[in-house]
């Protein structure tokens, strides 16, 4: 399968543009030529083995590294040279794949900081209140009081998805969200992406585990050693030949996909 752009929406401009972008770190190049758009409402798998450059894009969007080549357009303006929160304030919210919370904040602390210092709340009553809205969508109010370092492994990752949503996202990129989850956990997190999905804003989903991405996304991507080597729908992505050699494996499609359909 070639890799084009045939899922973006016809006739809408896309919600972000990434154009021809390269990153190196000294002789080692971690994305080489990568483009892919995204279009308001999508829910779009990143997918590619470990060191394949997933979580190094999701950096390079979020101008935590700038690129050494390749524009970024989000929303009609060039962000690839904006710093990072400057890129959050305009609307790109991200979590993180190490969930780091600040330890001695309550649950609500730490999400009111994300409302107050990216998402443009206009004084501390108004980052609190969208903190506390944010944590009941997720299913943290009960637990709002309580400090981030008595939450379990569960709970540290519905408080990483409310602090990226007191952003005020358009654009949000979940890096790994379902890691160390167990199945029933999962399912619950798979549940709250079509729910965040629902309210409007475009999600790209860096993700491991297949039934996340067979479920939950309408168009996958696919990085490996730095290059995007597919783009296409759920069903075509995972029996495309380059994909099933690079990183699923040549008994995936027969043993996982039996009765998908």
């Amino acid at each position: 399968m070639s890799v084009s752009a045939l899922n973006e929406a016809p006739g809408r401009e896309p919600l972000i543009q990434i154009s021809g972008i390269t990153k190196r770190f000294g002789g080692l190049v971690a994305l080489r030529d990568v483009s892919i758009n995204l279009s308001a409402g999508e829910i779009v798998g990143l997918i590619g083995p470990n060191g394949a450059g997933k979580t190094t894009l999701v950096n390079v969007i979020t101008g935590v590294q700038q690129p050494d080549e390749g524009t970024i357009v989000f929303e009609g303006q060039r962000i690839d040279r904006v710093s990072a929160y400057r890129i959050a304030r305009r609307g790109i919210g991200r979590t993180f794949q190490i969930v780091q919370p600040f330890p001695r904040m309550t649950v609500l602390e730490n999400v009111a900081a994300g409302a107050m210092f990216a998402g443009k709340a206009r004084s501390v009553a108004e980052a609190r209140e969208r903190a506390a809205e944010c944590l009941e969508f997720v299913g943290l109010s009960t637990v709002s009081a309580t400090p981030a370092s008595q939450l379990t492994l569960p709970n540290r990752k519905r408080l990483e998805l409310a602090k990226g949503l007191a952003t005020n996202p358009r654009l949000l990129l979940l890096d790994e969200v379902n890691a160390g989850l167990n199945a029933t956990e999962i399912d619950g997190a798979l549940e709250l992406i079509r729910a965040i999905a629902a309210r409007g804003i475009t999600i790209l989903l860096i993700e491991h585990l297949m039934k996340v991405v067979m479920h939950a996304c309408s168009r996958v991507v696919v990085l490996h050693q730095g290059a995007l080597i597919a783009d296409g729908l759920p069903n075509d992505v995972v029996r495309d030949p380059m994909v099933v050699e690079a990183y699923l494996g040549g008994g995936f499609v027969s043993d996982s996909l039996k009765g998908s359909d």
